[in-house]
């Protein structure tokens, strides 16, 4: 135990924060790292890349992964360098045992049976993604709403097989997998009829959620979204809809960072869906103006999120992953500064004073309230956050960079 840490224990202490429960805590929650970070969204159905409809990297930085090999040779140095527990976050375009090339509708836990043995190895959970997108029946930009019956069924056949997925790695592992559900349904200009898209992704989505899948083994989410490139004026899954849908359905919701407004709180919806929904799944991502998927930053709108999550005394509700892809910057850099991030907004979270602020509040002592607030701000974090990535034996901040560099310098510059 370093001096540094023994002082901000003993601060905390003074505040009543056991240090050594936050980070107990902390040690027990996994964040789920998105592989689609290491290549762009393209995944391995074809050599070109296949996102689009929805997904878009920007940029054009060396050494993308481009295959299995690479992209998972990429995760493991980034888990070096990313201090606590970690699971996967999977989509279903980065199927890994395809020889026969079987469409989206027809994949089955078999066509990922290297992601299995690979996370099996690491003792790390997978989280599962349906891709409604990229893809010839996702080309006019309607999904699970489109207006053709055939197109429609193929979607929802290609949920159901996603959601069997994930209940595979769920039996695979002995840990549940979250199989969230986002399509990129909607239009460009404003439309003439808001409706019928709707009622046709509720038809859908009943029929996605008709089919039996051990909830021992999966959980189910759905997300919304704003608004994105393509369908600026209309998104069929905006958040009324889904939030509606997953109240009565009590399935998970999923709150992506990204797909609210920008001046949008997001951290003060999380109370509220406690008590109506089994649990929510977190895609911590930071949007510019747009949803654009930036590397998360230790920002307000992250802290703010995630001590509400901290404190919600519903944690094992909660599911945190990553969703964010810049090809404009070094993509293992990119991955280890959004985690590490948004773990060190979570340790702030488990940090606070609670017991007092929340006596203060009870006792009608606003003003306390907020000075007990501002002054806690103030507290030495950093050390106790020094001290966790020392324990998991991981390079501190300031530390862990050189081995990026190292990485890209021997591996990275070798991928043309």
């Amino acid at each position: 135990m370093s001096t540094a840490y023994q002082s901000a224990k003993e601060q905390f202490a003074v505040w009543g924060v056991d240090t050594e429960a936050a980070l107990a805590t902390l040690a027990a929650t996994p964040v789920s790292l998105h592989c689609w970070q290491g290549d762009d969204v393209d995944g391995f159905e074809n050599a070109s890349g296949n996102a689009g409809s929805g997904c878009v990297a920007t940029g054009n930085y060396p050494g993308k992964a481009r295959n299995f090999a690479e992209l998972t040779a990429d995760l493991d140095q980034v888990a070096k360098l990313i201090p606590g527990p970690l699971r996967l976050n999977l989509h279903a375009n980065y199927a890994t045992d395809n020889a026969a090339k079987a469409d989206r509708d027809a994949l089955t836990i078999e066509h990922f049976a290297s992601w299995v043995d690979w996370a099996k190895q690491r003792g790390w959970g997978v989280d599962f993604n349906p891709t409604c997108f990229g893809h010839r029946h996702a080309a006019d930009g309607f999904t699970l709403s489109n207006k053709d019956a055939g197109v429609r069924r193929f979607w929802i056949d290609h949920c159901i097989a996603s959601r069997r997925i994930g209940a595979g790695f769920g039996a695979a592992l002995g840990k549940p997998a979250v199989t969230n559900i986002w399509i990129p349904d909607g239009y460009k200009d404003t439309p003439a009829d808001r409706f019928a898209p709707r009622a046709r992704l509720q038809e859908s989505l009943d029929a996605v959620f008709a089919a039996k899948v051990n909830p021992a083994h999966n959980l189910d989410a759905v997300e919304s979204k704003l608004f994105g490139i393509g369908v600026e004026s209309y998104t069929t899954g905006s958040h009324e809809f889904y939030l509606g849908y997953a109240v009565k359905n009590q399935i998970g919701y999923c709150l992506d960072a990204g797909h609210f407004h920008p001046t949008e709180n997001i951290a003060d919806k999380i109370s509220s869906l406690l008590l109506f929904v089994p649990h929510i799944l977190f895609h911590v991502s930071r949007g510019v103006r747009w949803d654009s998927d930036h590397v998360v930053a230790l920002d307000d709108a992250t802290k703010d999120m995630l001590a509400e999550v901290a404190q919600s005394g519903a944690m094992d509700r909660i599911a945190i992953g990553m969703d964010f892809f810049d090809a404009s910057i070094n993509r293992i850099a990119a991955w280890i500064i959004g985690a590490r991030n948004t773990k060190k907004a979570l340790l702030m979270g488990l940090l606070q004073p609670r017991t007092k602020l929340v006596a203060v509040e009870t006792a009608g002592d606003l003003a306390s309230r907020l000075a007990l607030q501002e002054d806690a701000k103030s507290l030495p974090w950093g050390a106790v956050w020094a001290e966790f990535c020392v324990r998991n034996n991981t390079a501190p901040d300031g530390s862990w960079l050189p081995a990026v560099k190292a990485y890209e310098r021997d591996v990275l510059s070798a991928r043309k």
